[in-house]
């Protein structure tokens, strides 16, 4: 029985879904507990729709492979149980995670619990984002360990502060600790083209951002953060929210632009014509 201050957390191995040996209150209290792995996050529309969830699958297999893991990804399998949790759970809208073991790849991980949607007034005023002095070791895999790496900065994060941004070694800015990181500059979009997750709202956003503004996969620099115009970040879980200060650095004139604005709507109506049943 699912306790009313737990969420769901269930196995899926060779015989279907079985309950996890423990208890969490959410997907970040879970992540002590899951073995070392590879994992994908995403979330829910409408309690069962999904966006892009072949590409977050593909990314997990990629990861995979790159991470040594023998994975054999039995979609409409995962999918099937990946509903039940859902429509079981009864969330309006869920965000879940699928974390593959690296010494047991035939296990999937499978947690679930309710969508914190972004709070509109962040929308409406930008967040600020921090500078931090981590990296990812292997950015194309999302790996369980970078949950755990990652823990501490999270934590030191500066009051205000709403994600932190990680840089290469010229101080160029690459990636959020949990998001995709762009900022307007001279009328374009920049956003790292290495050196970081391929995230899956990054892809639609490379869809979209040509019919607004041009694109350019290179990192805007730390002294180039007083000519940005305007920023964002981007993520499964939050889609596209604006940024309006980097560390005590006011991006553009403080306030929401009209090109994040519009690529944030562009971002929404995208997503309601590719969501589709999990």
């Amino acid at each position: 029985m699912q306790h009313a201050d737990t969420i769901p957390v269930s196995i899926l191995g060779p015989d279907g879904l079985s309950p996890a040996p423990y208890r969490v209150t959410s997907l970040a209290e879970a992540v002590s507990h899951e073995p070392d792995g590879v994992y994908t996050v995403a979330r829910t529309y409408q309690r069962t729709r999904v966006l892009l969830l072949d590409a977050h699958l593909d990314r997990l297999e990629e990861s995979a492979r790159l991470a040594g893991i023998p994975l054999e990804l039995d979609r409409a399998r995962l999918r099937a149980a990946l509903r039940e949790l859902i429509e079981t759970a009864g969330y309006a809208e869920t965000k879940f995670r699928i974390t593959v073991p690296g010494a047991d790849p035939a296990l999937l991980y499978l947690s679930i619990e309710p969508l914190q949607p972004v709070d509109p007034a962040l929308i409406a005023s930008g967040v600020t984002v921090a500078l931090v002095p981590i990296r990812r070791a292997t950015p194309p895999i999302k790996t369980t360990a970078w949950m755990e790496h990652r823990r501490d900065t999270l934590a030191a994060l500066p009051g205000g502060a709403y994600e932190g941004v990680m840089q290469d070694d010229r101080g160029c800015l690459l990636e959020g600790l949990s998001s995709n990181f762009y900022g307007v500059l001279d009328g374009m979009l920049h956003t790292a083209g290495d050196g970081v997750l391929a995230g899956i709202t990054r892809k639609a956003i490379f869809d979209i951002a040509p019919g607004i503004l041009p694109l350019d996969l290179s990192p805007v620099c730390r002294d180039d953060i007083t000519r940005l115009s305007e920023a964002m970040i981007t993520s499964s879980g939050r889609g596209v929210v604006p940024v309006t200060r980097i560390d005590d650095q006011p991006v553009g004139d403080g306030r929401v632009g009209p090109l994040v604005t519009a690529l944030r709507e562009g971002y929404g109506a995208w997503m309601d014509a590719h969501a589709e049943p999990i």
